[in-house]
């Protein structure tokens, strides 16, 4: 009999963003080895609108969706309401589902997730393992929304050593994340995994540039062109980017791609007002990938300063599935920093130094004759090392050793 195995996200199918994709899609890889049943909310992201049905089943796994208020994410007052109404249903229906011996994965988004799945965990003696996508209150101190010596960073340390030292097992997703964790866990002897996200192989790779339909379409197949593809949000160094836009707004040689939505978008939309470099455009469906993904000659990453080991652009996966040069602008010694120098397949640059990022900008036009082959290498490592079937066996790995450890132990006894 399998072992019963919940994931716990407020994003899942028919939601695609990024972790509801990719909680998705691990649900869905652990589905043949465990009973996969997973707590989540209705779309309310790319896929917002759509009324999903309360309970179904889909791809071999059990999905119970709860009740949640949809407000504009993007309004900070609405984010929270729509965290506490989740939170509520989340704990309630959890305390009734889970059983003694379940596991339970648990995302890290949003922050007050993973606290409510520990407490039913821990009542109804279930085992639960954190995969920490964002960490907090590190984010909240980046983005400027908290002070490091606030009363809130302060507690909120404090009730993740209570969530740490009852956690199974967490996994994190970048190696600069791990670092972090290591620190923040100190003395608490909880086991830690880097198992990292993966490339979508299965729908983006490399095309020709000459045929890309949306190059055709903006009319810039001539153009020496970067891409900013994802969140627009607080974590990201967007300003920087902006800034070069306009200082090369009267150089012909190169145009800017948006391409995505977030809280900095309004923001950006007032910026690149009469700029001729600049294209800003909606959100695209993850199946349209393959075509704006290839309209570049080279793809840009970003997060602010401060975002060392607090989250890992999962974008970055994607361009090199693409074949694409990456700019990535952020610190030293992140995993995007990481990936970059032991591949060979781009530049970092870090972030808030518009200037710097001008004159990388000006050194990758001078040097593109190398695009070609660090685009080769950047579709290596992503068949080598960023696979879907490689990351998703990590994870039946990991639930296997508890099934082991399980068995050793009333053995034993």
């Amino acid at each position: 009999m399998k072992r019963r195995l919940w994931v716990v996200t407020e994003l899942y199918y028919p939601e695609v963003t990024s972790t509801g994709y990719y909680l998705t899609k691990i649900a869905e890889g652990l589905a043949d080895d465990f009973d996969v049943k997973v707590l989540c909310g209705q779309p309310n992201y790319n896929a917002k609108g759509t009324k999903a049905a309360v309970h179904q089943i889909h791809n071999g796994v059990e999905i119970f969706r709860l009740f949640g208020t949809t407000l504009d994410k993007n309004v900070i007052l609405f984010r929270l309401i729509n965290m506490v109404t989740f939170g509520i249903s989340v704990l309630l229906k959890s305390l009734l589902r889970f059983r003694k011996d379940d596991m339970v994965l648990v995302v890290t988004t949003p922050p007050i997730l993973p606290f409510l799945a520990a407490v039913s965990s821990l009542v109804k003696r279930a085992s639960y393992f954190l995969l920490v996508h964002d960490s907090y209150p590190e984010v909240l101190i980046a983005v400027g929304k908290a002070r490091e010596d606030s009363l809130l960073v302060k507690l909120l340390n404090r009730f993740n050593r209570w969530l740490y030292r009852n956690a199974s097992k967490i996994v994190v997703v970048g190696r600069d994340m791990l670092e972090l964790m290591e620190a923040k866990t100190k003395g608490l002897d909880v086991p830690l995994r880097f198992i990292p996200n993966w490339a979508e192989l299965e729908q983006v790779e490399p095309h020709p540039r000459d045929e890309n339909e949306l190059l055709s379409d903006l009319g810039i197949k001539h153009k020496f062109v970067f891409l900013y593809a994802g969140n627009m949000g607080y974590p990201n160094d967007l300003e920087s980017i902006v800034d070069c836009a306009k200082k090369l707004s009267n150089d012909e040689r190169f145009h800017f791609i948006f391409l995505g939505s977030g809280a900095k978008r309004k923001w950006i939309e007032e910026q690149a007002e009469g700029l001729k470099n600049v294209t800003l455009l909606s959100p695209r469906p993850r199946s349209q990938q393959k075509i704006f993904l290839n309209a570049c000659d080279v793809g840009i990453v970003s997060l602010v300063k401060g975002m060392r080991g607090v989250s890992v652009p999962s974008r970055t996966y994607n361009l090199l599935a693409a074949g694409k040069p990456i700019l990535a602008v952020v610190e030293e010694g992140t995993e995007v920093d990481m990936i970059l120098k032991e591949d060979g397949v781009g530049w970092t640059v870090e972030p808030g130094n518009p200037q710097k990022l001008l004159e990388m900008i000006l050194r990758i036009y001078e040097s593109k004759d190398v695009l070609y082959e660090m685009g080769h290498r950047a579709r290596k490592a992503a068949l080598d090392k960023y696979s879907p079937e490689k990351i998703i066996k990590e994870y039946i790995n990991l639930f296997n050793e508890v099934e082991l450890n399980v068995s050793s132990y009333k053995r034993k006894n």
